[in-house]
């Protein structure tokens, strides 16, 4: 991986975001293998999102219950599905329950990789850029992964 087709990845990323993010599992996969790995501490904070369309079934799931992003408040103290209550104000929804940050080994680096405590799920996240992480959701049965983005809110 240079920092050209990292380069080239990020700009192909953003690209996807802003017209709506339908793609293919291969194609992101592609971006993901481009990008760098992060540690924990990287992803630590409050972070807003979308999904990629692939076709996967997570993908209406997380509209469902109103996923809007992740809250990473130290490695063993992550909230994973992040809604928007009647306020608009951002709360840990429990649907899922809690997970903890731990560097995983997946597709040829150790990353960042967000664990479900109490389910075989794994996120694992590369650096698009310093405010923004490409994840991909490998959950254990499930055909393909769901691809998704995160970007950092500013801290309050």
């Amino acid at each position: 991986m240079t920092s050209d087709h990292a380069t080239i990845a990020t700009r192909a990323l953003y690209d996807l975001i802003a017209g709506g993010g339908e793609t293919t599992a291969d194609a992101l996969h592609a971006l993901y293998d481009a990008l760098p790995p992060i540690d924990t501490a990287f992803m630590r904070g409050e972070w807003e999102g979308g999904v990629f369309r692939t076709g996967h079934p997570g993908e209406l799931q997380l509209t469902a219950i109103g996923w809007v992003g992740k809250s990473f408040h130290h490695d063993n103290d992550v909230d994973p599905i992040v809604s928007r209550d009647e306020h608009g104000r951002r709360v840990a929804n429990p649907i899922l329950g809690k997970a903890s940050l731990r560097l995983v080994h997946y597709r040829g680096a150790a990353t960042a990789t967000m664990i479900y405590d109490k389910h075989p799920i794994f996120d694992h996240f590369r650096k698009i850029d310093d405010d923004a992480v490409l994840g991909v959701m490998d959950r254990k049965g499930d055909a393909a992964p769901l691809f998704f983005y995160l970007r950092r809110l500013p801290s309050p």
